[in-house]
């Protein structure tokens, strides 16, 4: 167990702002800051450069964006004395795996409620990609069909084991989808600050910044961020579940708990503070052909793996939109956040197989 607490303290530009800030000071989980270099992606259109900030380096086990916003969960966990973290996702969730790791970092023990299909929720889960992670570090998995997350809904599948465990004389502490709640979008307030500094360090300001959106916390945090910093960043947030419109819904309730309403930010509503744009594809967690074929592409170009739930959606979606609409991103400067999920490509092996080139694996020929 690490002795990670830490007081908080907020960006200088929050000052005087109707934001509730954090009273539990924060546990501190990740890396930072995590680095920006220049992208080298295909198809560029004129004048326009695109750099890459590495929130996929955060570290605690390749856990992605979900570190910021677990610092400040974990850290009102600890204060109330949890003894228990319970939380919920889909079977290969990244959140999932990063509260349980970091859950076992401040010695808590995690109860991990995973949505999988009716055919294989009665088996054993097995120990392909983040599955792996968190049955190593001891977490208690519990699986529901997809059915029955839909009919009953995650608060409520929380809040029964939650009962359950109480009633077992624990001391539980529920973490909600993704880790989107207003606490946890506290997380990526800090980002902007970061970035902030980091802009000023290169001499440079970008124009866009681009990010998968899924559960809405990351979204909310940085577009409130941004208009309170100042910026004039133009956050593109591309949605791999859901709708824009529910994006928008969610993420206000998301603001107003965080105390930015409407009225506390002068009429600004989420709808200014991002756009959200479809990319879900054929739908949450499921890739097409064309998805992975771009993973692919940029990865063998540039190194660098996303993953095919968030930022590959995102990345796939936003090249698109760069061919369709070249005029608009000409001599524009643009940062993408990779969000991580690298565990997540396991559980593509067989998709993926199937768009390899063959002629890079064969037998070497001895003499």
């Amino acid at each position: 167990m690490f002795e990670l607490e830490v007081p908080y303290a907020a960006p200088a530009w929050l000052e005087g702002s109707p934001l509730k800030q954090p009273s539990n000071g924060r546990v501190r989980l990740g890396q930072f800051p995590t680095p920006i270099h220049r992208w080298n992606l295909p198809r560029l259109p004129k004048g326009c450069e695109v750099y890459i900030k590495r929130d996929d380096l955060t570290g605690m086990q390749l856990s992605g964006n979900k570190v910021r916003k677990l610092e400040f969960l974990l850290a009102e966990a600890k204060a109330k004395g949890c003894d228990t973290i319970i939380t919920i996702g889909g079977i290969q969730s990244n959140h999932c795996r990063a509260t349980a790791v970091a859950a076992r970092y401040v010695g808590l023990d995690t109860y991990l409620i995973l949505r999988n299909s009716r055919a294989e929720v009665d088996k054993d889960p097995g120990l392909v990609g983040n599955l792996l992670v968190e049955r190593l570090v001891g977490a208690n998995i519990v699986q529901v069909t997809k059915e029955e997350y839909t009919r009953i809904g995650s608060v409520e599948l929380c809040r029964q084991l939650e009962q359950r465990l109480k009633e077992e004389g624990r001391k539980p502490y529920v973490i909600p989808v993704g880790g989107s709640n207003a606490l946890g979008s506290w997380g990526y307030l800090n980002f902007v600050q970061e970035v902030s500094e980091q802009m000023e360090q290169m001499s440079t300001n970008f124009t866009d910044l681009v990010m998968a959106c899924g559960s809405g916390g990351t979204t909310a945090g940085i577009g409130l961020g941004c208009h309170l910093a100042g910026l004039q960043t133009k956050i593109h947030a591309y949605g791999v579940c859901d709708t824009p419109q529910y994006f928008y819904e969610y993420c206000q309730e998301l603001l107003d708990h965080m105390g930015g309403s409407r009225d506390a930010l002068q009429g600004t509503g989420a709808e200014d503070l991002f756009e959200a744009i479809q990319a879900k594809g054929s739908g949450y967690a499921i890739s097409t052909k064309e998805e992975l074929a771009c993973v692919k592409e940029v990865a063998e170009r540039t190194g660098i793996v996303l993953d095919p739930v968030y930022s590959g959606k995102a990345l796939h979606r936003f090249l698109l939109d760069l061919a369709s609409k070249p005029a608009e991103w000409e001599n524009k400067r643009v940062l993408f956040l990779h969000t991580g999920g690298l565990l997540g490509m396991y559980d593509k092996s067989d998709q993926l197989l199937s768009i390899m080139d063959p002629a890079k694996a064969s037998r070497m020929n001895l003499k």
